[in-house]
């Protein structure tokens, strides 16, 4: 047993504690990205701090009108900000700006300012706040890693400061899947897609933490899957997709979009898988077959014909052949999906003319018009030859990524074997945004943006591309864009499936295919997150290429050969 695998399982056997859904934590800045106009001692407000004004302040913030500070808090939050204001001065209240940023150009922007792509758009986050004498508030609800303060108005007096800290809201997740190996780029990429989707775990599974917030079904897709990598069975998944089934009628697309729909489908398929949880699925009986009727009515023939909501992503929004291809794949997929539910909640009838239907539009395959999009979904419906598709993937290569398909084009590689070259992909193309200074994944990252783009914790120098505030497009133009994307972590699913190796053959994991694809890594372990308890393997690559797999499986799960 390696050391890994032994440090792991010691943890068995101890008696889980009860613990708060959430923690609040209060965050000291790390650095000073910069001050304007009269700021006194702003280094004050990188120690740590209780947040408990005295009488007797030794070393204090003095801001005087006019006066702004920049913090850096290291990495993006899900909260607000604490300010403590101390005792000199007169006791009016004085008038403070706050204004919070997912990247330096952000938090120096304003929402006012004429042309400005800055908005207060689902969370407010340029607000003028009072600031009470001798006393704290606490204002925000936002997605932000920097905090822009201004004083606005103290009254012509001088206003001192004893500490400015972020207040982190998340939920109090333990983290059951892990992923290392020898590439450390990927180890943090990995990482960096797991803190992504748990930022976004608030009360519902949201989209972003300062925009989307807002409960999008098909872009919860990877982050189910990535969810489930590495958190487990958390009921704020299933609360999600109640949320969403509960406000819409079967005869309607979710959020009005209908392959929303069929994702939904395909996610309730995935959680059988997972967990085999038979009760949760008995809940979706009667959606469910309402719902497959529905897509089975939107079909001319052996082919889709969806008159409303007709959409894939955002980049193919204008290119109708792209969104025909993804439509008629996705609906293959969650019809066979229906099947399968259909088959475990007794319902004969329903299974067999979802099969009928999923067979009669595969006699129909539309064109790839060379999209890797459309390539990925048609080859991931079985559709086309996995090959074919991977060349055109690998033709366009990070250029035609986008954070949100591009874990259906992973996907797509893998299907022709192509775990190298995915894996450079996602080092390339997920790599890039941290190399830029993401501390999470991004809405959308435009590759070919980055060759002169600065980084997103520095002002912009002149002559480089601001790709926060220049980039962007659709419905996420500049300083809207989301740096902090849930749909975005698919590269987190992919290593923990792929490269671990470790999937379902059996609804529940009873038991478990374990097939690992190092690529071009020397070795790569972890945990994975079962119903029956934690799957723990490490594969090394030995001097004749062969890979030897060492794991230890819980009890009740049987590992197929």
């Amino acid at each position: 047993m390696t050391a890994f695998l032994g440090a792991c399982c010691s943890q068995e056997g101890s008696v889980p504690q009860e613990k708060p859904a959430f923690v609040t934590e209060y965050l000291t800045p790390v650095r000073i990205v910069c001050t304007r106009g009269p700021v006194e001692n702003a280094d004050v407000l990188l120690k740590s701090d209780m947040g408990q004004v005295s009488t007797s302040e030794k070393r204090v913030v003095t801001l005087r009108e006019g006066g702004s500070v920049l913090l850096d808090f290291g990495k993006e939050l899900q909260g607000g900000i604490q300010i403590v204001r101390t005792m000199s001065g007169s006791h009016k209240a004085a008038r403070v700006r706050l204004c919070l940023g997912e990247s330096v150009s952000e938090a120096l922007s304003s929402v006012d300012a004429p042309g400005s792509t800055a908005t207060n758009d689902h969370s407010a986050r340029d607000v003028e706040v009072s600031l009470p004498w001798v006393g704290s508030i606490e204002f925000g609800n936002s997605g932000f890693r920097f905090a822009r303060l201004d004083l606005v108005d103290g009254d012509g007096e001088e206003v001192t400061l004893l500490s400015v800290r972020a207040v982190s809201h998340m939920r109090n997740l333990d983290y059951l899947g892990t992923f290392r190996c020898s590439d450390e780029r990927l180890n943090q990429i990995w990482q960096t897609g797991a803190y992504t989707v748990h930022l976004c775990m608030q009360d519902y599974l949201w989209d972003g933490i300062k925009r989307d917030r807002l409960v999008w079904m098909g872009d919860m897709h990877p982050e189910v899957m990535t969810a489930n990598t590495v958190f487990g069975n958390q009921e704020v998944i299933r609360k999600s997709l109640d949320y969403v089934r509960d406000r819409t009628s079967p005869v309607d697309w979710m959020n009005g979009i209908c392959s929303y729909s069929l994702w939904w489908i395909i996610i309730q398929h995935h959680l059988y898988q997972w967990y085999g949880d038979m009760d949760y699925l008995k809940e979706q009986r009667e959606y469910l077959r309402a719902l497959l009727h529905t897509v089975m009515d939107q079909m001319d023939g052996n082919r889709e014909a969806y008159a409303e909501g007709r959409f894939i992503d955002w980049p193919s929004n204008d290119q109708p052949a792209v969104i025909h291809a993804g439509l008629q794949a996705l609906s293959v997929r969650a019809l066979e999906a229906g099947a399968d539910l259909a088959f475990r909640l007794g319902e004969k009838v329903l299974r067999e003319e979802c099969l009928a239907a999923a067979k009669w539009l595969r006699t129909y395959v539309p064109d790839m018009v060379e999209n890797s999009q459309a390539a990925a979904l048609l080859s991931l419906s079985s559709m086309v030859d996995a090959a074919d598709a991977s060349a055109i993937i690998l033709r366009n290569g990070a250029e035609k990524f986008t954070s949100f398909m591009g874990y259906y084009l992973l996907e797509a590689l893998a299907r022709s074997g192509h775990y190298s070259e995915a894996m450079d992909l996602i080092s390339d193309y997920w790599g890039r945004m941290l190399d830029l200074g993401a501390t999470t994944f991004w809405e959308d990252f435009n590759y070919a943006d980055a060759r002169n783009a600065a980084r997103i914790d520095e002002p912009v120098p002149d002559g480089k591309f601001d790709i926060h505030a220049d980039g962007g497009a659709w419905c996420y133009v500049g300083l809207r864009h989301s740096f902090c994307h849930g749909w975005a972590s698919g590269p987190t699913a992919w290593l923990s499936e792929h490269v671990l190796g470790v999937e379902p053959v059996e609804p529940g994991f009873r038991q478990v295919r374990i097939e690992p694809h190092l690529g071009d890594l020397e070795w790569a372990e972890g945990t994975v997150s079962t119903p029956q308890g934690i799957i723990l393997v490490r594969h090394e690559k030995q001097s004749d290429g062969r890979v030897k797999t060492t794991a230890k499986l819980p009890k009740g799960v049987k590992r197929s050969q």
